[in-house]
């Protein structure tokens, strides 16, 4: 009985840190892999670094897509896509309403 009361705040430390970090970036992941998977071509996407473009090919062998921008045409691997800035690209006024 003692040895548990020694181990309840340790076990109650790692509970709240599941709930509060790791569930949370495990479920972020997922959400990541399914929204690089559903990519299309015609997709305006916003890159991680910033670059703006639309998705003119995908490549399903090595993952990667081909963004078209005002300077060209570039090769970018899928998870280099911001799933979250695209996301507000694609925003139409309509769906914010």
């Amino acid at each position: 009985m003692e040895n548990l009361q020694q181990f309840l705040p340790l076990i109650l430390i790692f509970g709240v840190a599941y709930f509060f970090m790791i569930r949370p970036q495990i479920k972020r992941q997922k959400d990541e892999k399914k929204f690089t998977t559903e990519l299309k071509k015609g997709d305006k996407i916003i890159t991680k670094s910033g670059l703006h473009g639309k998705i003119v090919e995908l490549n399903d062998k090595d993952f990667s897509c081909v963004i078209e921008t005002m300077a060209g045409r570039l090769k970018f691997d899928r998870s280099a896509i911001s799933m979250e800035m695209s996301k507000k690209l694609n925003v139409t006024p309509e769906s914010k309403a």
